[in-house]
């Protein structure tokens, strides 16, 4: 009986980190979706997506499709402390941050939103403020179009499929149509601008760090006023910055 109880409980466990894995791959799904995915009945996945989110481990949206919470993002964040990413790319971070003198930070895409990792602020009085921890939209960010643009092709049909479109900044992209163009836009050119995107007064520029198997899950950007990363600045910028992550992409394989 107890060998029963023990095999039940990790044939459980098993089911519910495919679950797991699944919304990781991709993005936000309804129970049935998950129950095809993994072959499961439409039953057993309900229950084990109750569980999760009665947990925190997941969220169901007003379409009631379950996605992954932050909570998942934590051990990653965890991980990634004890792998260095942070400490790796600071270095890198510092060179941009004494050549432009504004504000660098380090992204990581989370869903729909990019998460940042790490930061150093400018100096300036006038300066963004994105603390570490904080999250923006992907479709209006320079650090989450950047990484987004790089996505494997179902991943990305996936997540533009699901995206919502909610009005931030000025010059805010509004649909799937017009996120397409910029996000092929930024696979030609190597960088991304958040040019008021996300918010009035606000100019950011980012580059992608690819790892040893050429995905890109992080980024890293440049950002500042307006006034000071003007159009022209942001063409020095960028080139500058490209070759900082090419660097970073290197040692990271």
């Amino acid at each position: 009986m107890a060998t029963d109880k023990k095999y039940f409980f990790i044939s459980s466990l098993a089911k519910g980190l495919d679950v797991l894995e699944l919304l990781a791959e991709k993005g936000e799904l309804s129970v049935s979706e998950v129950a095809r995915h993994l072959g499961q009945n439409r039953t057993g996945s309900h229950r084990f997506l109750a569980t999760l989110k009665e947990l925190g481990y997941v969220e169901q949206n007003q379409d009631n499709k379950y996605h992954l919470t932050f909570k998942m993002l934590e051990f990653g964040m965890k991980r990634s402390n004890r792998l260095g990413i942070k400490n790796i790319a600071l270095p890198y971070m510092k060179t941009l941050s004494t050549a432009f003198g504004e504000t660098i930070n380090l992204g990581v895409r989370d869903g729909y939103n990019i998460f940042h990792l790490e930061k150093i602020d400018s100096k300036e009085i006038l300066r963004v403020d994105s603390p570490i921890g904080s999250s923006a939209p992907v479709y209006c960010s320079a650090l989450g179009k950047t990484i987004v643009a790089f996505l494997d092709s179902d991943e990305l049909a996936s997540l533009l499929s699901a995206v919502e479109f909610t009005p931030m900044g000025p010059n805010c992209i509004s649909s799937v149509d017009e996120l397409k163009k910029e996000l092929e836009k930024v696979r030609k050119q190597g960088f991304a601008v958040d040019d008021e995107e996300l918010v009035s007064g606000l100019r950011c520029v980012a580059a992608p760090v690819f790892d040893n198997t050429g995905a890109v899950p992080y980024a890293i950007s440049v950002s500042g006023p307006t006034t000071r990363l003007t159009k022209k600045r942001v063409d020095e910028v960028q080139k500058k910055l490209k070759q900082v992550c090419h660097e970073l992409s290197r040692q990271l394989g």
